[in-house]
């Protein structure tokens, strides 16, 4: 047997082997694409000289900035465990009420563009403009990337595991600490580390918060400054913050391995009792809901109803859906098709390697979209010229961006996915390939739907990296809401925001309606 399990946890040891040959291309492509931009910065970084690179970053200017990054990362990435561990647990192992309901509800959050409910929230009150609401804010529309693939996770722990630390005399308070915490980890950090990576690059919400970042700075510095060099040397140091970021995760995750033994018997699950917190835990959902996704919503139709500038230009809301999804699903594609041998690599296999594709795509997480957007213009340009202002690039550009959304994921269900089934299909005389069809994949499966959904969600409301990288008359219901909130129209806006919200929805449902199929 090639598992154990000890104080609930389950530990696989691994073979070391060559991986297979379908495996190993898709992956160096990866990793060949993953370090376009970080060589464009390089490029860029390398034109200001050495003493001019030590001026640009120790200037109080950045210290300054430093401070505002840290404090905003820390606390968002926190905030967002915390709600999205305590909404999944409620959702998959308590008894609470309408739980497929609040699913899909506590989901549609991050169908929301983060600029448009920090719009709704400072038409609501300036006040909220600086650190507070900014922390408020992007809490509420991060929340979701723990949410996922926690419940996820959730749903695909054995519960003989806690079956047999209840038989043992454990509590359900002890039981969720010594198992099903441990179990989650994978999950839990792998959401929490796209969280932290995601707010150091974030800008269109900051910019209308009022709140400076190092992404606030380098998009000042390109646009305003016209300096390349300044703006890649603040870049860079959004990658010496990465890197920590994903040592420190490294360190958290640690070397343990939780997989299920087998699939089991199927078995309804005994939900946990919520007793007197139930009308607390109610309470909780419902004013979570109205803060992240009732606000908002309730500002577009005032919008919609008051403002002056208010109109349906039927044309350009149905050519804005038609690229929207069409854009989002070719990107979420590319992105599954990228990560499935990658996040199979890293699990499976040792080496350099896994480690290298594992850990590159996390470091773009952290460059903002508009450098990633500048490192494809500038090598299409000078080598590929055939695709610049081409769809094929855009996607390219999708796939960078949320290739780790896809990874946390794919490898969180890949990690409690038995190495023994596959080893016995091996021995059965099947090939690599076809025991990953039958069986690694149907193993792995919710995690792909899982990912396939925050890429396709978080496609759909994609802005900077599509402003630039776009073919020619191409508009998004991300980028017309842009234009509009510019120009200060927002009413105009109204219509593309609530249409965006509303059919980043519709996945979203229809994923954790048949979730149990996985």
């Amino acid at each position: 047997m090639l598992g154990f399990i000890s104080n609930g946890k389950c530990h696989q040891r691994r073979k070391i082997h060559f991986p297979p040959l379908w495996m190993f291309v898709p992956t160096i492509i990866v990793i060949l694409f993953v370090l376009l931009p970080l060589v464009y910065i390089i490029l860029r970084a390398k034109q200001a000289g050495w003493h001019t690179a030590i001026e640009l970053i120790f200037r109080p200017r950045v210290y300054e900035l430093l401070r505002n990054t840290v404090l905003l990362t820390a606390t968002v990435t926190l905030a967002s465990m915390t709600i999205g561990l305590i909404t999944a647990w409620c959702i998959e192992r308590s008894n609470l009420p309408g739980r497929r309901i609040w699913n899909v509800i506590l989901t549609l959050p991050f169908a929301v563009p983060a600029f448009v409910s920090s719009y709704s929230w400072v038409s609501l009150s300036p006040k909220l403009q600086g650190f507070g609401g900014a922390a408020l804010i992007l809490t509420l529309s991060s929340y979701p990337l723990v949410h996922l693939p926690v419940a996820a996770s959730l749903r695909g722990m054995d519960p003989a595991l806690e079956e047999t630390a209840r038989s043992l005399g454990y509590s359900q308070w002890r039981t969720f600490w010594r198992v099903i915490l441990p179990q989650t980890r994978p999950a839990l950090f792998g959401g929490a580390l796209l969280i932290a990576l995601h707010m150091l690059a974030e800008f269109g919400a900051l910019s209308l918060l009022r709140f400076e970042t190092f992404t606030t700075a380098i998009y000042d510095e390109y646009q305003l400054a016209f300096s390349n060099a300044s703006a890649a040397m603040l870049a860079a140091v959004l990658l010496v913050l990465c890197l920590i970021l994903l040592f420190f995760e490294v360190i958290v995750r640690g070397r343990a391995r939780y997989a299920r033994i087998g699939k089991g018997v199927a078995r309804l699950r005994k939900r946990v009792p919520l007793g007197k917190t139930m009308p607390l835990v109610i309470v909780f959902f419902i004013m979570l809901a109205l803060l992240a996704i009732g606000v908002p919503m309730a500002m577009l139709v005032y919008w919609l109803i008051i403002g002056s500038s208010r109109a349906f230009p039927i044309y350009e809301l149905g050519t804005a859906i038609i690229s929207s999804l069409g854009l989002a699903f070719g990107g979420a594609l590319f992105t599954i098709i990228f990560a499935i041998p990658v996040a199979v690599l890293a699990v499976r296999y040792r080496g350099y390697l896994a480690t290298l594709a594992d850990r590159l795509p996390y470091m773009l997480r952290a460059v903002p979209g508009l450098v990633i957007a500048l490192a494809l213009v500038f090598f299409s340009v000078n080598y590929a010229y055939s695709l610049y202002q081409t769809t094929f690039l855009l996607l390219i550009g999708y796939a960078l961006l949320y290739l780790p959304l896809a990874l946390a994921s794919i490898r969180a269900a890949a990690e409690q996915a038995p190495i023994r089934l596959e080893e016995t299909a091996r021995t059965l005389g099947k090939r690599p390939f076809q025991v990953f069809f039958s069986v690694t994949l149907p193993l792995i499966l919710p995690g792909i739907g899982s990912g396939a959904t925050l890429v396709f969600l978080e496609g759909m409301k994609e802005l900077t990296a599509t402003l630039l990288l776009r073919p020619t008359g191409i508009n998004t219901l991300a980028t017309e809401v842009w234009t509009h909130t510019s120009n200060t129209e927002y009413a105009a806006a109204a219509p593309f925001a609530a249409l965006l919200v509303l059919v980043s929805g519709i996945p979203a449902y229809l994923l954790t309606r048949h979730r149990n199929k996985f």
